[in-house]
């Protein structure tokens, strides 16, 4: 049987699985960032200033007094967007702090 010229083989079209990974784990950081968007505009709506940290925990929660204007400590806030899960430094952080929460965003575009 004679070939046509559409008969393609689409094998040079397939992504390696490196690739794949790659694509993966940058979709879920981009989900990341739009979950703590999300909660950090949501906290800004009940008078929550949210401050960025270093490792074990993504913020530092603040609440400002409307009368006198100090800032009040309120704890620690991890955002996971999805099923993801806490690291081994944020579970050992987590029991370490009493104030320490996990903030769940679900995403938009799932």
């Amino acid at each position: 049987m004679a070939r046509s010229g559409f008969d393609m083989d689409l094998s040079i079209f397939k992504k390696s699985k490196k690739q794949v990974k790659r694509e993966t784990i940058a979709q879920n950081r981009e989900r990341g960032r739009m979950g703590e968007v999300m909660a950090t505009l949501g906290a800004a709506t009940q008078g929550i200033e949210y401050e960025r940290t270093g490792k074990g925990h993504d913020y530092k929660a603040y609440k400002t007094d409307p009368f006198t204007g100090k800032r009040k400590f309120i704890g620690y806030r991890e955002v996971k967007t999805g099923n993801a899960k806490l690291s081994k430094l944020q579970q050992k952080t987590k029991k370490k702090k009493r104030n320490y929460k996990v903030v769940r965003m679900g995403s938009l575009f799932d």
